[in-house]
């Protein structure tokens, strides 16, 4: 009988960039971690592993958990520690792309692998079956690829590449434990050269390339249309090239280029001259100051092809094309890009024509279905929707009737005809799944048991989605029952913010799962942004038309709805995903428990706009920092608290969060973001099993005005050495009063209102303050803070 497949101990070969990132997620993910490389030939045999351990604590974004994690992997070297190899069930090797070097260290550690050892390359395109014939038969069958995209920490895309020798179980395991343990999306890819993530997105970059020269557009001009106009990220075409490094970019190319010749695309893939110019100059991206872009002082400067100098960058986007790209409709947008004369519009139809061509072709021959091909591009190169949602959403027909035509008129940049399947089918999606061309039918989505720890509700093209029906609505929140009668309410508004229809719904949200539902979850289909914090330009309003009264009776609301949370009489848990800033975080900060992500962002950062936590955030850090002190000695915590709070620090991942007291340790987080609905449900279930009861209210001491003057202490240094404002003093002076619990005398044992009315008091004072005004004015008008 086969034995458990479980995975506590991996080794990483190879502590380059993308080595030592993908060892530091490893332990992220709590993984005992083992990184190696070659021993130094003098002094410490480590030195160059150690260094690259260094060196992960200046990398952004960071690819560690804290800056404590570091601490957690182990430096060994090819020399003296190829034995530790046989106490390892999973070894990645990470080494440069070379078909060559890769083989020969397969042939050196063989001999100290176990004949369970999984061993697997983080090659970017090389193929497997032919590493995998280096190894001895033994070891054959737990060998396969695993494409780990780059920051492997940020990056969701992990492409699962079997040999024709891998055991077909070790298959599903490995996919299941990328999924579960280190977060991943995994799209099972065929040994093909870059396989289906690089194959897609280098060649819809190169297309770019060719229409940008050929239609001499500016490259930052290029880079104003393929970002977020096109729900790409904001590095659009050429600020990705540099951030990848343009000598990486040219390394996958010639790839394609030797390993690609009968393609009928292979006259494209090729850099053109002066992007090997920059290159050979050692202008190479983002890791050597200067690529396609650069930075001259205060001022960001994009090459220019035709002078071969640099100039300011000045993205634009035409007035007739802002029009087009404002259509809502999908169907009747790309149709204006086809027929309208503009040049942008053409070009945007160009590049969709040419890429939607490539994908059709070629889609056989790479992967399964049109899923995997759209998830690998979605999930490794940050598009929102992949190359075929975008076809069938933009019309199927339409879209195929002109391909076939610029085939037809030589305007297409490969001859190729269009598969006959093509004309077969009426959409790449139905509910019956994802078009797979190889078996001429529609494919569900894998039924590996760790996605039943999934629900998919944010599907640019829904395939099947469970049923989500709603109990409760208003114009602020939705609130909806998912299962075992536990209710889970998200909010409407932009970036989740909250005003008076969210608080207004919560309220009533909180009052119809009491009466109806087991358990409320706290739950935002965006996996960026569980919620903003208060909706500043309401507060802004109530407060240029006077109204500080309604403005008090909001926070007053607030700090309600937060309690009720609190105490309600069902358990209420936060399934934290992203963001969660301000009063986002005191929301979750109220409910019996949180299950984060390990990318959850919690942080209290209303001081950026000169007030301070009401909703109750102050309180409940007040109320923490009395539960950990040790003996009693409430500053060493509480200082810790006032200093990220009058900062503005945000967590920059979960386990930062508990750190920094926004996660208490009652709290979870898990790797995979789309798993907390299903972790928090399961909370919920845990609670009742346990026979849950409402935490009882209690008293707890305060750090007095002892601990405000120790606070204010600083806060004199700072003002008078000129770190700080006058108004910056201000604020801070406000939070150290709220905090350290007024004008009582140190270890004074006070409740929740006390400290919730204190709340109050401050954000009033601080919000009639012109400055705080004018610093929430700035932010709305910028989106910048200001300092004044």
């Amino acid at each position: 009988m086969q034995g458990p497949f479980f995975i506590k101990k991996v080794a990483v070969l190879g502590a380059g960039v993308m080595g030592a990132q993908i060892a530091a997620h490893c332990v992220n993910a709590g993984m005992e971690t083992l990184l190696f490389d070659l021993a130094s030939k003098e002094g410490n045999p480590n030195a160059l592993i150690d260094k690259a351990i260094a060196n992960l604590g200046k990398l952004k974004p960071a690819p560690l958990a804290t800056v404590h994690t570091a601490a957690l992997l182990q430096a060994r070297n090819y020399e003296q520690h190829l034995a530790d190899l046989s106490s390892c069930d999973l070894i990645i090797e990470a080494i440069a792309e070379r078909l060559d070097w890769k083989e020969d260290l397969y042939k050196r550690i063989s001999p100290f692998l176990s004949e369970h050892s999984i061993l697997v390359s983080n090659t970017s395109g090389l193929s497997i079956n032919s590493l995998c014939s280096v190894l001895p038969e033994v070891h054959r069958k737990n060998f396969c690829g695993v494409h780990f995209f780059n920051p492997p920490r940020y990056m969701h895309l992990a492409e699962l590449i079997p040999a024709k020798t891998t055991d077909k179980d070790l298959v599903d395991n490995l996919e299941t434990w990328l999924t579960r343990y280190l977060g991943k999306g995994v799209v099972r890819a065929k040994d093909t050269p870059n396989f289906i993530g690089n194959r897609i997105g280098v060649f819809s970059l190169l297309t770019t390339l060719h229409h940008a020269f050929a239609m001499e557009m500016g490259l930052d001009e290029v880079d104003a249309l393929t970002g977020p106009l096109l729900g790409r990220p904001k590095s659009a075409t050429f600020r990705t090239m540099d951030v990848v490094g343009l000598d990486t970019m040219q390394h996958v190319i010639h790839t394609m280029q030797q390993q690609l010749k009968d393609d009928p695309w292979h006259q494209c893939f090729n850099l053109p001259e002066w992007l090997s110019h920059l290159i050979q100059q050692g202008h190479l991206g983002q890791k050597t100051g200067q690529g396609i872009y650069r930075k001259n002082g205060k001022n960001i400067e994009v090459y220019d092809i035709k002078s071969g100098t640099y100039r300011p960058a000045q993205p634009t986007v035409n007035d007739e094309l802002k029009v087009i790209m404002s259509d809502s409709d999908p169907a009747s947008r790309m149709q204006k890009l086809i027929t309208s004369n503009n040049k942008q519009a053409q070009f945007l139809a160009a590049c969709f024509r040419d890429l939607f061509h490539y994908c059709a072709y070629h889609i056989e021959e790479i992967a399964d279905n049109v899923r995997d091909v759209d998830l690998a591009i979605r999930w490794g190169f940050g598009w929102i929707q992949g190359p075929f949602e975008t076809w069938q959403l933009a019309g199927l027909t339409l879209m195929t009737d002109y391909i076939k035509r610029a085939i037809e008129e030589q305007k297409s940049l490969g001859t190729a005809q269009l598969p006959q399947w093509l004309f077969k089918i009426d959409a790449f999606y139905t509910e019956k799944g994802a078009y797979s061309p190889q078996f001429g039918d529609y494919q569900p989505r894998s039924q590996l048991p760790v996605y039943k720890r999934q629900f998919f509700f944010d599907r640019v093209i829904k395939e099947t989605a469970p049923p989500t029906p709603v109990i409760y609505e208003n114009e602020g929140v939705r609130l909806w029952h998912l299962q075992d009668d536990v209710a889970v309410v998200s909010f409407k508004s932009k970036a989740n913010t909250v005003g008076q229809s969210v608080l207004d719904g919560l309220d009533a949200a909180i009052e119809t799962a009491e009466k109806q539902c087991r358990g409320l979850i706290i739950y935002q289909q965006d996996a960026t942004n569980f919620c903003s914090g208060a909706d500043l330009r309401g507060v802004l309003t109530l407060i240029k038309d006077n109204k500080m009264q309604a403005l008090e009776e909001m926070i007053a609301q607030f700090q309600r709805v937060a309690m009720r949370l609190k105490y309600s009489s069902i358990p209420t848990v936060a399934a934290l995903r992203g963001r969660a800033l301000g009063g986002g975080c005191e929301l979750m900060m109220h409910c019996d428990a949180v299950v984060a992500a390990f990318e959850a962002y919690p942080g209290l950062v209303e001081v950026g706009v000169g007030v301070i936590p009401a909703g109750g955030g102050c309180k409940e850090m007040a109320m923490r920092a009395a539960e950990r002190a040790p003996k009693g000695d409430l500053m060493t915590v509480l200082q810790s608290y006032y200093q990220q709070i009058a900062t503005g620090q945000v967590a920059a991942s979960a386990a930062e969060a508990m750190q920094m007291g926004y996660l208490c340790d009652t709290d979870s987080y898990i790797m995979h973001a789309d798993e907390v609905l299903y972790v928090a449900l399961s909370k919920i279930n845990l609670m009742h099993v346990e026979n849950y009861l409402p935490p009882l209210k209690k008293q707890f001491p305060i750090a007095g005005i002892e601990g405000k003057a120790r606070l204010q202490a600083g806060l004199v240094n700072w003002l008078e050495g000129g770190f700080i404002s006058k108004h910056d003093y201000f604020i801070a002076t406000e939070l150290a009063t709220v905090l350290c619990g007024g004008d009582l005398n140190q270890n004074t044992l006070v409740d929740e209102n006390w400290m919730l009315q204190l709340e109050r008091q401050a954000f009033i004072n601080l919000a009639a303050s012109p400055l705080t005004q004018a610093r929430i004015s700035h932010l709305l008008e910028t989106g910048k803070p200001l300092r004044n």
